[in-house]
């Protein structure tokens, strides 16, 4: 299974590994950024979090040769401040989070993650909680519509939950294709082809991607971590954050302008320089390259920003 790392040299270049000290990346995946900061500097050290025990399960075969520079744990980076403590870990010399679906999850059609492929209709990263045949199947159709807006930012939600209630009723909808079917015609009705492309965006993916965000809680986990983070790293620690959508991007970007400007005086609208937790490193989100692109198209779509521990 192939598996390129997205953005690693800026990824690198931002949490400069050559520091030394405790690296944490909060979604190990398959190792690739992992591996990366290990081989930059035999002082840098990493702590890998990941829900998914298959992905750990592989990334600790990756990662091996390295011995007890890596240490990996099964755990949800909203829990970052709950894993670092019972690591009797330092503060983080820097903290990567790549928000991404893994190419192990994308490609494996019996986790439900893709469209392309069809298999359970699951979507979860770890192996607890509901699943997207849950969601799909259990939820109000009023419920439905919102996280397909919210979450998905689908302009045809209304019609795609009734269309998903009325075919749940018939029976039960299992399958990635069982849902696949079920949008395409509900936004076929509007296009007059079902199916039809919307540029380069399948039809599907706004609603598999509402789903996922749902099943997984992805959005309040990057909540918690955003605002535990900051009290984890070191003076001069750095923060790496890769989005793939508007939504990710938009709390992040928030978060760190908010920590970045500090508190606000209430009388003169001012900031309390004293206050700032971080500094910005990245003023506008780092983009991948059309070379790394080319070879890579999963990162299309990435986000980079960054921040220093002040």
């Amino acid at each position: 299974m192939q598996h390129i790392p997205v953005l690693l040299g800026e990824v690198l270049a931002y949490l400069q590994p050559e520091r030394g000290g405790l690296f944490v990346d909060c979604t190990v995946g398959l190792g690739g950024h992992c591996e990366a900061i290990l081989e930059r500097h035999s002082d840098a050290r990493v702590l890998g979090i990941d829900r998914d025990p298959r992905a750990l399960e592989m990334a600790r075969e990756r990662l091996r040769v390295f011995g007890s520079r890596v240490r990996l744990v099964e755990a949800d980076f909203g829990d970052l401040a709950r894993v670092l403590a019972d690591e009797g870990a330092e503060p983080a010399a820097g903290v990567l989070a790549d928000l991404g679906v893994s190419t192990l999850q994308l490609d494996t059609a019996a986790r439900g993650f893709s469209f392309r492929r069809d298999g359970p209709l699951d979507m979860r990263m770890g192996n607890q909680g509901p699943t997207a045949a849950d969601v799909v199947n259990k939820y109000s159709e009023e419920a439905l519509r919102n996280i397909i807006w919210e979450y998905g930012e689908e302009r045809q939600a209304r019609r795609i939950a009734r269309a998903l209630t009325e075919a749940r009723d018939e029976r039960p909808l299992e399958t990635t294709d069982d849902l696949k079917r079920v949008v395409y015609r509900a936004k076929g009705r509007s296009s007059g082809r079902p199916g039809r492309r919307e540029g380069r965006v399948d039809p599907a993916t706004r609603v598999f991607q509402a789903l996922r965000i749902e099943v997984n809680r992805e959005l309040a986990r990057l909540e918690q971590l955003l605002e535990d983070v900051v009290k984890l790293i070191e003076s001069e620690g750095r923060l790496v954050v890769i989005s793939y959508h508007s939504l990710e991007d938009r709390l992040v970007k928030n978060s760190l302008r908010n920590l970045a400007r500090g508190k606000i005086d209430e009388i003169t609208g001012r900031s309390h320089s004293e206050t700032k937790v971080i500094e910005v490193l990245t003023k506008k989100p780092v983009r991948p390259t059309a070379e790394e692109v080319a070879v890579n198209p999963r990162a299309r779509s990435a986000r980079l920003r960054a921040a220093r521990r002040l």
